[in-house]
């Protein structure tokens, strides 16, 4: 009973046929639609990431105006005249009576060496003086004896009463007389340059100022012995005027040719951050010092120190006013040491020289980079003077890139 209520395969595939068809059909038209969608979305995907590798450029204007060449340096600031203060005989320090940064005058006492020794060399300088003076006058009561008895001698030979051996001895004394007097006689010029001598050292214990100024530096102190020897035992330090300073700086040799004397600068020291001091180029001296290969030339600049804000010994860090090019083409030297990257969003690394003169700039052609070759001039550290090429003023070159966004 049940098997018949059950419908048949044929019943089963006549009732449900038409429904299988359509499911299919659009099962087909679903699958279409999902290719087409992907299909977008990649179109757009690559578009995006095609948009976001391109590469823009940063550029600037090639301009025409007055270009300012400077040669940087550092050096030490220096008092304009300074003298070291020593002592010429040995002793000891009985005292000091000056001390550092006070101001002093010429001729004034600074310090004191003990006299003791000296004084006693003097006084026997002295009686040796008295000796060859007692000496002289004995010389000299010898000298005119023997002459009066050499005039008697003369007179009895005349009259045949003496010798001739007699004259001939009379005559001997005599010059030996004479040279006894002249040996007293220098022997009282040496005593007398001792007497000075050992009277100018004693004079010379007491140190002086030799000239106006302040005292950069005292070196010793009392009680201490000093040995004047081969070299001078130094005590002070003193700087003439504070108010005029000089400022010693090293210039590069490839920098030489353009320092002339008179030429004007600015140097900074870091006791003043943000403040510039005026100076000026007094000489450049010949003379080459030579450091690890590197060949350097002095030249000193003069400094008006008048508020006295300045010290000796300071670092400073001066910019020297080489010569200035009035009316000429100039471009950033970002352009001259920028380069296209190597690809997309890749910048490359270069660097720029500016001793050959030869160099090359870029401008956009449409999209593409062009280079452009080109003769530079001086140089300012920021621009750069351009000599010759196919650049004209108001040209854009290219100096950085940049990813869209």
């Amino acid at each position: 009973m049940v098997a018949d209520a059950l419908p048949s395969l044929e019943e089963l595939q006549q009732t449900i046929g038409p429904g299988i068809s359509v499911w299919r059909s659009r099962r087909w038209w679903i699958i279409g639609g999902i290719a087409l969608a992907s299909v977008v979305a990649g179109t757009w995907a690559y578009t995006h990431r095609a948009s976001r590798n391109l590469v823009r450029y940063e550029s600037a204007l090639v301009t025409r105006g007055d270009l300012a060449v400077t040669v940087e340096s550092t050096g030490t600031l220096e008092a304009l005249t300074s003298v070291e203060v020593g002592s010429e005989v040995s002793g000891r320090v009985l005292k000091e009576l000056v001390d550092v940064n006070d101001q002093v005058r010429k001729g004034q006492i600074m310090a004191e060496i003990d006299p003791e020794p000296l004084n006693s060399g003097l006084d026997q300088a002295r009686a040796q003086l008295r000796g060859t003076n007692d000496a002289i006058r004995l010389a000299q009561a010898s000298a005119s004896e023997s002459a009066r008895t050499l005039v008697r001698t003369q007179q009895l030979g005349k009259e045949g009463i003496i010798s001739q051996s007699d004259l001939d001895a009379a005559l001997s004394a005599k010059d030996r007389d004479n040279a006894s007097l002249h040996s007293a006689r220098e022997n009282a010029r040496v005593a007398k340059a001792s007497v000075d001598l050992t009277a100018s050292k004693l004079e010379k214990a007491t140190i002086r100022a030799p000239i106006d100024g302040v005292v950069l530096a005292r070196l010793v102190e009392p009680g201490q012995t000093v040995t004047a020897g081969f070299q001078t035992p130094v005590l002070f330090k003193l700087a003439q005027d504070m108010k005029k300073m000089k400022l010693n700086v090293d210039i590069d040799e490839a920098d030489v040719s353009r320092i002339r004397s008179g030429e004007p600068a600015t140097f900074t020291v870091e006791a003043y951050p943000g403040r510039n001091f005026p100076s000026q180029v007094v000489s450049l001296q010949m003379e080459p010092k030579i450091s690890q290969n590197v060949v350097t030339y002095l030249a000193v600049l003069s400094v008006d120190n008048t508020d006295q804000a300045l010290l000796p010994g300071m670092t400073c860090t001066a910019t020297i006013q080489a010569e200035t090019k009035r009316g000429v083409l100039v471009v950033p030297n970002a352009a001259l040491r920028f380069t296209p990257p190597i690809r997309p969003g890749g910048l490359s690394k270069t660097g720029v020289d500016f001793t050959d003169g030869k160099h090359r700039v870029w401008i956009l052609k449409g999209t593409v980079p062009t280079p452009i070759e080109v003769k530079t001039g001086a140089t300012d550290g920021r621009n750069t003077e351009i000599l010759s090429g196919d650049l004209k003023e108001g040209m854009s070159v290219l100096t950085d890139t940049k990813g869209s966004t």
